[in-house]
């Protein structure tokens, strides 16, 4: 499976090509084709390093080349670049492609990490990325609560539950097989996109809680 990461030069996008270029082709997009292809050679010999030889390989590419030939494509974009990023290339994903939102519409204010669509009465991320998917039902929100600093090094065992939600299940399924995938993760459905932003809302709380009682990189686990 080709899985296609866009924003996939920052610290997410290193992560899941790392957890998942032992089994998938990795295509790592950025605006700047060449600064793709160089996260990429960094990241395979990353992964060479961590695991021996891998099962697929991890090329780089200019965001729309990445997004036309990805089988899923993650979203690893800030929520405020959705309305630049998505039009054009939502609209060249195959019709097949299962696309993957990750965003969390937060902001850093004096009190505390704080959900945009409360605060400022905005849409929350699954409903402003779907409305430019061309298969409304190929949409699933995962992986909001994660951290990065644990899932960028291939070493480390995970410990976390994560949020998904979904309209279909086919798409559902595929996205929970990858999140099985990553030692020591386990999908927990929420529902239809509809409640994606309960999973949304979870990052900022989450975050207001890691530093309001010093914690170190914490996730969530439902027990």
């Amino acid at each position: 499976m080709k899985i296609g990461i866009i924003g996939g030069t920052g610290g997410m996008g290193k992560g899941f090509a790392l957890r998942w270029c032992k089994k998938h082709d990795i295509l790592i997009g950025s605006r700047d084709a060449q600064r793709a292809s160089d996260a990429a050679k960094e990241y395979s010999d990353v992964a060479r390093q961590a695991f021996g030889n891998i099962g697929g390989a991890i090329s780089g590419a200019d965001n729309l080349s990445v997004a036309k030939q990805s089988d899923v494509l993650v979203l690893a974009i800030p929520y405020e670049n959705i309305d630049s990023v998505c039009p054009e290339l939502l609209a060249n994903v195959r019709d097949s492609c299962i696309v993957i939102s990750p965003i969390v519409p937060m902001v850093k204010t004096d009190t505390g990490f704080e959900f945009i669509p409360l605060k400022e009465g905005k849409q929350f991320a699954h409903q402003m990325v779907q409305k430019y998917m061309k298969n409304k039902q190929k949409l699933v929100s995962a992986f909001h609560v994660i951290s990065e600093k644990k899932l960028v090094d291939p070493k480390f065992v995970l410990d976390y539950d994560i949020f998904v939600c979904g309209d279909e299940k086919e798409s559902v399924d595929v996205v929970n097989s990858l999140i099985l995938e990553i030692e020591g993760l386990r999908p927990i459905f929420l529902g239809p996109g509809a409640l994606a932003y309960q999973a949304e809302i979870a990052t900022p709380l989450l975050l207001n809680a890691m530093i309001k009682n010093k914690l170190k990189n914490p996730g969530i686990k439902i027990l």
